[in-house]
Formats: structure tokens, sequence, C-alpha cells
């Protein structure tokens, strides 16, 4: 059974995470601060945080340097992050904070449950689904 702690300072938020991420084999639990999530991930036990960036008190990004700086050290035990963006260019606080993956709102219940499959897999995942499609000039397609 997996664990994964949803952070988020809106309780509708998590209900909402909760609603698409509950089923067999995941067991959930939630954090409404910045502090709260940092303290449970250093109990120990937890598989994965998904957090949201703007969580009041500590923002998705100090949340997760945090988690990095205590694993660094032995202070938790390594964990997962999934960061929750507001909009595509916060992508690069995502990369710069360290966190495997993340998924640009509004929430797809698809790409959230891939994205946190990929994750307790060990894998990364990056949303894409807002990237602008490449063009490439002077190509043709004819069939």
């Amino acid at each position: 059974m997996a664990t994964v702690l949803l952070a988020s300072d809106l309780a509708s938020l998590r209900r909402e995470l909760e609603t698409m991420l509950s089923g067999p084999g995941i067991d959930i639990e939630e954090a409404s601060s910045g502090p709260d999530t940092i303290a449970r991930v250093k109990e120990g036990g937890v598989d994965l945080v998904v957090v949201d960036l703007q969580i009041g008190a500590m923002g998705g990004m100090a949340i997760t340097m945090e988690l990095r700086n205590l694993e660094s050290y032995g202070g938790a035990d390594p964990v997962s992050v999934l960061m929750l963006l507001d909009r595509r260019p916060d992508v690069f606080l995502a990369r710069r904070s360290g966190a495997e993956g993340f998924v640009v709102k509004p929430l797809d219940p698809q790409r959230l449950r891939s994205a946190v499959r990929a994750l307790l897999r060990g894998e990364s995942y990056e949303d894409d689904s807002l990237r602008p499609a490449t063009v490439r000039v002077g190509s043709t397609d004819s069939q």
C-alpha cells in the first residue's frame, strides 16, 4: 500500500485530489500547511507528496526544497514530490525545487493519476498538456 500525502491549505482542493486518487493500493493522508507536511514526512512512511505550489505559510517550492535538504543529511527518508502548478511558466519553479513531477491546473483526473503512478514507480512526470505544438519552418506534410 502506497501512502500519498496531499498538501494544500484549501480543504476543497484536498477533497478534489482525494476523489481523483482514491482507490485500491493507495492510502491518502492530508496536511494543511507546509510545516505540517514537513513534520509528517519526517515521521516516515510517506511514498509521495502531492503539494500545491500556492500553499500558505510555506509554498510548494519551499516545502520541496526543505524535503530535499532534510534528505541530504538523513533528516527524512527520500520521498517523491508531485507539484500542482497554477500556470505553465511555474514549471521552472518545480524543476528548480527538485520535484520529480508536476501537473498544471486545471487538474485532469487521468493526467493526475498517470503522474502519481509514474512517481510511485520511481519515475518522473512532466505535464506537457499545455505545451505548444512544435512547428518546423519549411516542412511540408503531404500524403
